[in-house]
């Protein structure tokens, strides 16, 4: 695909791009990319709270509870905040974009490249912490890693798309910041799938996983990253086919759009 091939071919300008974006990320930051890990750390915190202690729930009461969240919840952040980034990077980009002809999809692929930042540092620090804690994970917790670049092609993709739609249709940005917060319940960031609680629920347990494309990605990183067993096989096969389905998404809608963008920012 020509629009993901000019990535390689203008990588100076998209790393231009990527600088400009971490460093206002970043900006004034005493703590630099390490604030990545206060996001996580927090939620966690709170949700082992509720669920393990104010709600006692089975999944919640059970061991290393806290490493099961942190699995769900840097693949959550990454997914959601990017994609929110990305949906109006077009707009936020306007005067570059009328100014300069360039390849235009670099500007919501570098905002995602900046929160790829943050998911590399929040898996590194779970393979480390994992490594650690869990003697069950040793062998099996490197195959998290072809699953997490999974996850990255999946959410670029649909970067592009929104992004792209963003510029014509401006209720984009607003509906994906609307659909995020239901998303993240049906997301098994919260509760395994197969817990007994959840699991007699089997007609909804499946619409979750299977209609939800971030669902088979997290079942897949927690599968050797958490328990320390393979990713079943469908959940893989899953994870790459939305990840190239995303991608083609991504460079349609983009495509279409394209001849657009600098007349409609």
């Amino acid at each position: 695909m020509t629009v993901y091939a000019d990535l390689f071919r203008y990588r100076e300008l998209f790393g231009n791009l990527f600088r400009r974006d971490v460093q206002a990320k970043y900006r004034g930051s005493l703590l630099g990319v390490a604030w990545t890990l206060a996001n996580p750390i927090l939620l966690m915190a709170v949700y082992l709270l509720v669920f393990s202690v104010l709600w006692h729930t089975q999944f919640g009461s059970a061991g290393h509870y806290g490493l099961f969240l942190l699995v769900g919840l840097a693949a959550w952040i990454f997914f959601a905040s990017a994609l929110q980034s990305a949906s109006r990077s077009m707009l936020d980009n306007a005067n570059l974009i009328r100014k300069t002809r360039f390849p235009r999809q670099l500007v919501p692929l570098s905002i995602v490249a900046t929160h790829l930042v943050s998911f590399a540092v929040m898996l590194l620090g779970l393979l480390v912490l994992n490594f650690a804690l869990l003697p069950r994970v040793r062998g099996t917790e490197w195959l998290a890693i072809p699953i997490a670049v999974g996850v990255v092609a999946l959410v670029s993709g649909l970067a592009l798309a929104v992004a792209s739609l963003d510029v014509l249709f401006r209720d984009i940005e607003f509906l994906v910041a609307a659909l995020l917060l239901p998303l993240f319940f049906l997301t098994p960031v919260l509760y395994p799938l197969n817990s007994p609680d959840i699991s007699k629920h089997h007609k909804v347990v499946e619409v979750i996983h299977w209609a939800n494309p971030l669902a088979p990605a997290i079942q897949a990183l927690r599968d050797p990253l958490f328990y320390g067993r393979l990713p079943r096989a469908a959940d893989v096969v899953y994870v790459a086919v939305a990840a190239v389905g995303s991608l083609a998404l991504g460079a349609f809608v983009f495509t279409r759009v394209d001849d657009q963008i600098a007349v409609e920012v």
